[in-house]
């Protein structure tokens, strides 16, 4: 197996709300003040939006009626695991992810946004300003926060 197969085939969405402002929840498997805005891995054969919009819906009970596509990420970008979680997470298969990113519209209200899914990933959410991302993140995520507001900026 080649290093670029050792990356997880995934997703992430960065969801705004009327304001401007980011969602973010806080993983229920961790006890640190990390925050992520809503990823998953893609399944075989599906495509990336509509794994952006499954993973959404799984993570936050966001229907995709509710979301609006304004922007692609214009690359993949890819992350790292840090050393001590690479044998935890995933079976220990993958060295990160390789994931696909979009920006859209929260078209709802507060009140449809339920973290209580059948397998939940988040144990809150909230609400935050884009230039705030990098510094509630996981350490070994950030520079890929800090690319997405780059590549995002004309629409924040």
């Amino acid at each position: 197996m080649g290093s670029s197969d050792r990356y997880r085939r995934g997703v992430g969405i960065m969801l705004l709300n009327r304001e401007g402002k980011v969602f973010v929840g806080a993983r229920i498997d961790n006890t640190d003040e990390a925050w992520q805005m809503p990823q998953g891995g893609m399944d075989k054969g599906e495509k990336p939006w509509v794994t952006a919009l499954r993973e959404l819906e799984e993570e936050t009970g966001i229907p995709p009626r509710l979301v609006e596509r304004i922007a692609d990420g214009s690359e993949r970008l890819k992350y790292d695991l840090p050393e001590e979680l690479r044998g935890k997470l995933w079976g220990g298969k993958w060295r990160g992810q390789d994931q696909d990113w979009f920006l859209a519209r929260f078209m709802g209200d507060d009140s449809d946004v339920n973290i209580a899914t059948a397998h939940p990933e988040f144990r809150e959410w909230k609400w935050i300003e884009p230039a705030q991302l990098p510094n509630l993140i996981v350490p070994f995520k950030r520079d890929l926060y800090r690319q997405l507001l780059r590549e995002f900026a004309q629409h924040l």
